[in-house]
């Protein structure tokens, strides 16, 4: 079995209560099944919401803009979730 890191980070990381999730896979999911995994595994947290404004990085790669069934997350890989920041 490999594994897929997760990072939470602000909001992300305070819903999640923990700041990282290591997923096992048996092998490549879409962003969208990640997402679900992980709402899964918070269950009765706000993450689901959170997670829903984050941008999200796979390796160093945004994709946050493109379509979550469509990106593929292979093993091995890190997804951060980023809320928006405030301040300057």
């Amino acid at each position: 079995m490999q594994v897929i890191r997760v990072h939470y980070w602000a909001a992300a990381r305070s819903a999640a209560g923990t700041a990282e999730d290591v997923i096992d896979v048996p092998g490549p999911l879409t962003l969208a099944q990640l997402k679900e995994e992980v709402v899964r595994r918070h269950a009765g947290s706000r993450l689901g919401e959170v997670i829903q404004v984050c941008s999200v990085l796979l390796g160093d790669q945004p994709v946050a803009t493109r379509d979550a069934a469509e990106v593929e997350v292979p093993p091995g890989s890190t997804v951060e979730f980023l809320p928006p920041f405030a301040g300057g």
